[in-house]
């Protein structure tokens, strides 16, 4: 991994996502500061002091600041070179409001967001005609666990990074932000925002959904408890994300509804198929299905050392592309 020379690194809401990235330039030894001599400074920002004192006293930032400190929040923002929104997708628009009296040309600002469109026009509502210095993005990397605690310095290392590049978005900014996350040793790939949303909306929205299910429909029954003391390996792998942030998913359902419903819509047609199979007692059918699938994910399976990028598709053009 190359260095990634940066002055400031200023991250909204140091949990998992944003404490890995702090930790992961600096830690692995992939940063640098723009002098070459020393790493640059990284800022937390959370909604209380609280919220950001856990990660000042571990050492995953230099210093922090709170959104109700206009005076923090502008110091902080000072000669920043690169900004993270690692907060839920339903407060970008206000962390961007928040972010814009203080914006200055040479700023980058990203984001972490699962989702994407309603990110992009959070941005567009809030940065106006500075939306090319903002330049979206997804880390696909994540633990059950949350908050600072979790953050660790290899979490993005052979991990996809999707890139939306907007086409206010120079070639330049596009590929600063794609150097940040190389130097952590994630995988850089980009779409367009609407693939994004489709896509995740199937293999990570949908799944998360489904876990969530699972566990709640077992509260629901009588003898929920006997049935947790016995469940094994199997529970355990389908409901570990389960344990994820209730906050970020309902906020990831509600932004990506269009497409989740009509992964939910195609979900629920396969089960109503696989029940009547069942009901018919039609083993063939049930056979058929659960041999596609599972040949299906052991080709996903041995796939899996190749890299994103390769089969990415290419962003939507912009200027200079």
């Amino acid at each position: 991994m190359s260095a990634f020379p940066f002055s400031k690194l200023v991250i909204f809401g140091v949990g998992l996502i944003g404490g890995s990235l702090a930790r992961g330039l600096r830690e692995r030894g992939a940063s640098q500061g723009v002098s070459g001599q020393s790493g640059g400074q990284v800022i937390g920002v959370g909604r209380r002091a609280h919220s950001v004192a856990r990660a000042l006293e571990l050492g995953v930032i230099d210093a922090a600041a709170t959104l109700d400190d206009e005076a923090a929040l502008a110091a902080a923002l000072d000669g920043a070179d690169i900004v993270l929104i690692a907060a839920p997708v339903a407060q970008t628009q206000a962390l961007l409001e928040r972010i814009a009296p203080h914006l200055q040309p040479q700023t980058l600002i990203t984001d972490a967001g699962s989702t994407k469109s309603d990110v992009i026009a959070a941005a567009r509502a809030a940065l106006g005609e500075r939306i090319g210095q903002f330049v979206p993005g997804h880390p696909i990397a994540g633990r059950e666990s949350s908050g600072v605690e979790a953050a660790l310095p290899d979490l993005y290392v052979g991990r996809n990074v999707v890139l939306c590049p907007l086409p206010e978005n120079a070639p330049q900014a596009v590929e600063r932000i794609a150097a940040m996350w190389r130097a952590t040793g994630a995988v850089i790939g980009q779409m367009s925002a609407a693939q994004h949303d489709r896509v995740f909306a199937s293999v990570s929205h949908l799944p998360h959904v489904l876990s969530f299910a699972l566990v709640d429909q077992i509260l629901d029954t009588p003898d929920a408890e006997l049935k947790f003391s016995f469940a094994a390996g199997g529970f355990r792998d389908f409901t570990r994300i389960a344990a994820s942030s209730p906050e970020m998913w309902r906020d990831v359902c509600l932004a990506n509804r269009t497409a989740l419903l009509a992964e939910l819509d195609a979900y629920t047609e396969v089960l109503a198929k696989l029940r009547a199979a069942i009901d018919a007692g039609d083993g063939a059918a049930l056979e058929t299905v659960f041999a596609r699938s599972r040949a299906a994910r052991e080709a996903w399976q041995e796939r899996g050392g190749k890299k994103f990028a390769q089969a990415a598709p290419a962003p939507e053009a912009g200027p200079g592309k």
